[in-house]
């Protein structure tokens, strides 16, 4: 089957106005999924504007009615479960039930040094990560939640009326190591990568890498009484990643290879006016490639 197509729009747009246009034209260029990135900042954009990730899909639940909306990816740098859990439930609301919640461990970035907290290790962060994780899986799955943890705590929290989606709202757990596959296959209903963590390869090499981690989500689903179909698998191709565009035959290639390694979805950086993401004239063949 021929992979679906998901967008990201990052929140650097502005006015807020250009932003909404560009998630307009994605739903009509027939896109499934319109993401934005949930930072207060990333350093290749510092020095833009940069607006937060859930008044800006507020704003795109009032301009849309089809394509589906969410978060790639939301992390505990800076969020608490309890009043975040409070804000995707409205949100899941004002979309009708078309937010999907994308989430992963978090970089060591600026996100992660913000409100003052100390350095975490790889370790240190994945438990984190693990605990946020299960908690906020909870607190939208439950009207009223009290939990202790050893990072987080949730004392008579309240979610009426709940999410449209039941029993919550739909996970894209970003994850390509061992530990963070396993969180995925237990509490995703998506699956995201970039590939090869942290690592600049050629294309080859970048395929092999979605492939390998692909069957070992398989593996990690069976290890949960999971089918292999029961998460959407994802593979998001980088800002500056150029190579797939560069024509309709390369695009349709690397469509199909994802296919064939078991990927349903193709993530791309909607155009910009710096040039990054997907050149504007590429579009048609992109929408011929899915489809559309």
């Amino acid at each position: 089957m021929t992979p679906t197509l998901a967008a990201l729009v990052l929140p650097d747009r502005h006015p807020v106005s250009l932003f909404l246009a560009e998630v307009q034209e994605a739903e009509q260029a027939g896109v499934r999924l319109v993401s934005t990135y949930d930072h207060l900042t990333w350093p290749l954009l510092a020095d833009r504007p940069w607006y937060g990730a859930v008044p800006l899909l507020a704003a795109a639940a009032g301009v849309t009615d089809r394509v589906r909306l969410g978060t790639q990816v939301a992390s505990p740098n800076f969020r608490h479960p309890v009043p975040f859990a409070k804000e995707l439930m409205t949100l899941d609301q004002l979309t009708g039930g078309r937010l999907e919640l994308g989430v992963g461990v978090g970089t060591e970035g600026p996100d992660a040094l913000v409100l003052g907290e100390p350095p975490l290790s790889r370790r240190e962060r994945a438990d984190r990560f693990a605990e946020w994780l299960g908690l906020l899986d909870q607190l939208l799955r439950e009207p009223v939640t009290t939990v202790h943890g050893e990072r987080y705590t949730a004392v008579d929290a309240h979610q009426l009326p709940g999410c449209v989606q039941q029993p919550r709202l739909p996970f894209t757990v970003a994850a390509t190591g061992p530990r963070a596959l396993r969180l995925a296959a237990r509490y995703g209903q998506r699956w995201v990568t970039y590939g090869p963590f942290g690592a600049e390869v050629g294309p080859e090499e970048w395929f092999a890498a979605v492939a390998q981690q692909s069957a070992r989500l398989t593996d990690a689903l069976a290890e949960e009484g999971r089918e292999p179909a029961a998460l959407r698998r994802s593979a998001q191709l980088g800002l500056e990643t150029s190579w797939p565009f560069e024509s309709a035959e390369r695009y349709a290639d690397t469509v199909g290879r994802l296919a064939e390694a078991g990927i349903d979805e193709v993530g791309v950086h909607w155009p910009r006016p710096d040039g990054r993401g997907v050149p504007r004239a590429a579009l048609p063949f992109l929408a011929q490639a899915h489809g559309g």
